[in-house]
């Protein structure tokens, strides 16, 4: 899983696994909260795809710190 910065174009890898789950999902989300701490104020958006795994539990990590969660279209590559 990834997370890149637009305005500073700073990746975050926060973890690789062969098969993901929403507990696995949920855990990086919430690392990468701690992980950037007052860096989250800079962020705004977070735009993921519409896979099971990213369910409310981890979208509530960013919209915790005042963050729009944007879904992509749907079926779109």
């Amino acid at each position: 899983m990834a997370f890149l910065e637009h305005g500073t174009r700073q990746l975050h890898i926060t973890g690789i696994t062969a098969h993901p789950t929403r507990a696995w999902a949920k855990q990086r989300a919430r690392n990468l909260t701690d992980q950037l701490d007052t860096r989250m104020e800079s962020l705004r958006f977070v735009l993921r795809d519409r896979d099971t795994k990213y369910d409310q539990s981890f979208d509530a990590a960013f919209e915790a710190e005042d963050m729009n969660v944007l879904l992509s279209a749907p079926q779109s590559p």
